[in-house]
């Protein structure tokens, strides 16, 4: 399968991530709808703190009192997205896509998920 051409309009943060994981993995249409998401919300969160580094921590609040700046919460949520939308993907961890054995943690996980898969009929 041929690697996907980086969507337009993307800046060098969200490029970066495009090429990380596409560089990897042969994703489906579907996922490169939600890489692309998350390489966009990358983007944001690279302008917001190119922002925040020239601005004030704390700001003034509506009654004039200090408060930290809006974009601190901006970025933390951004984060976040980017993490769900990443961890929706569902990619191997590293360790498991070079053949290393894996984490403990994620033994379990996989071995969790195969008990209730067989518990509830969805064994493949």
């Amino acid at each position: 399968m041929s690697k996907p051409s980086t969507p337009r309009g993307l800046d060098s943060a969200g490029k970066s991530l495009w090429s990380s994981v596409t560089d990897k993995y042969d994703l489906r249409v579907d996922e490169l709808v939600v890489l692309e998401k998350a390489c966009r919300a990358s983007d944001r969160i690279a302008k917001m703190e190119a922002e925040l580094e020239g601005s004030d921590f704390m700001v003034k609040g509506s009654m004039g009192q200090p408060v930290v700046n809006p974009l601190v919460a901006e970025i933390r949520a951004h984060e976040a997205l980017v993490q769900r939308l990443l961890g929706g993907l569902k990619l191997p961890d590293d360790a498991s896509a070079s053949g290393a054995e894996q984490p403990r943690s994620t033994q379990a996980r996989a071995a969790a998920q195969s008990r209730w898969a067989a518990a509830h009929g969805k064994g493949a």
